[in-house]
């Protein structure tokens, strides 16, 4: 009995640090470019970028989201958006992954303020507070979308993807 017991409060510590080791790994972003190592972003890199608010009816509720518009995160890493955004490169996409393997895809043209006037944002808050356990460390937000699903909570990576 003794020896069960053991086993099972080795097992919930076990688990307790996993938990724990998860959430450190959350607390980064990885921006995977088209060649060469993934650039990571940290909680604070993220914190110390210029940030814009949006205020959005999410499910039913008006929240006021801030964050940084998803291009400059993307620059940040060294993609480059204007005109060199032509020919090939309109080709391009960024997949952006969650934590539970949700992803989602975006056009690069999509992100340029050259083609749109719309921010799409990299929120780490909202209603002045940072995004809880359920939605971040970093959700992407997209203004005058009629459908959330590509509103990903807990968003791990952006990986840039050429299509064929």
């Amino acid at each position: 009995m003794l020896d069960l017991r053991r086993k099972s409060i080795a097992l919930f510590v076990g688990l307790l640090c996993l938990g724990s080791v998860r959430v450190a790994k959350a607390q980064e972003i990885a921006v995977q470019l088209e060649s060469g190592s993934p650039v990571k972003l940290g909680a604070s890199d993220i914190a110390a970028m210029p940030h814009q608010s949006v205020s959005v009816d999410d499910h039913g509720k008006t929240e006021t989201f801030e964050g940084v518009p998803l291009t400059l995160v993307l620059q940040k890493a060294g993609v480059t958006f204007g005109e060199s955004l032509r020919g090939k490169r309109m080709t391009t996409c960024l997949l952006v992954g969650a934590a539970d393997g949700y992803q989602v895809v975006f056009a690069l043209p999509e992100l340029d303020p050259g083609f749109t006037d719309r921010a799409i944002l990299l929120a780490d808050k909202a209603d002045g507070r940072p995004l809880d356990g359920k939605q971040g460390p970093f959700r992407i937000i997209v203004p005058g979308e009629k459908r959330m699903a590509r509103w990903v909570r807990q968003v791990t990576t952006l990986k840039l993807v050429q299509v064929q």
